[in-house]
């Protein structure tokens, strides 16, 4: 049977009153009947919808990848260092946005081999989209002048850890902590030096 408006409605309910919950409590302290109370639904009503906390922690973390491959794709440029940035961006921002799912993420990954999985799957999407960016570099004349896969692998871990850094742990970084425009610029200029730095050559 397909969902009814009304269904879809208390869903989204309990999809949003859970991101409140796990940026408010904390994913690992957060309760079922805090994000039921929440939501404005009864605990009983939240089973019908999803069987766990972990389960919905699921659904968010899907749309957190949907929203990232999305905003990616959407932003595609001629100009590698637009689209470099228009990259970094999506992916710095949708974060942002994600945090507390992120962060549920992380502890659970350290708990649980199904969410340690889902890391590392999450990681290695990555890496091939940046990877096919890579390929797609050379194929338009740029020396990249490194193994690319690894590379792939460097780039993604140089994005992930610093927004982690930057924006999970934060007391944790030594010295400034920048603004979002300034992380941005950061990250686009460590992509694109390290890929584009040649120039594409020309093939006769």
């Amino acid at each position: 049977m397909p969902p009814t408006n009304k269904g879809r409605q208390t869903e989204a309910a309990f999809l949003d009153a859970a991101r409140r919950c796990f940026a408010d409590l904390g994913y690992l302290n957060t309760k079922i009947s805090d994000i039921a109370a929440a939501a404005g639904r009864s605990t009983g009503s939240f089973y019908n919808y999803y069987d766990n906390k972990d389960q919905l922690l699921e659904a968010l973390l899907d749309q957190f990848s949907d929203e990232v491959v999305e905003g990616s794709l959407a932003t595609r440029h001629a100009d590698p260092e637009a689209g470099v940035r228009a990259a970094v961006t999506a992916y710095w921002s949708t974060y942002k946005k994600y945090l507390p799912e992120i962060i549920g993420l992380f502890q659970m990954s350290m708990l649980d081999d199904e969410f340690r999985d889902r890391w590392h799957a999450n990681r290695a999407s990555g890496i091939k989209q940046v990877l096919a960016g890579l390929h797609s570099a050379e194929r338009a004349g740029y020396d990249v002048g490194l193994p690319l896969e690894p590379l792939a692998s460097a780039l993604v871990n140089t994005l992930e850890s610093s927004c982690w850094s930057w924006l999970a742990v934060r007391g944790g970084v030594v010295g400034s902590i920048p603004d979002d425009e300034t992380a941005i610029d950061i990250l686009t200029t460590i992509w694109y030096r390290t890929v584009y730095r040649s120039g594409p050559h020309i093939r006769r």
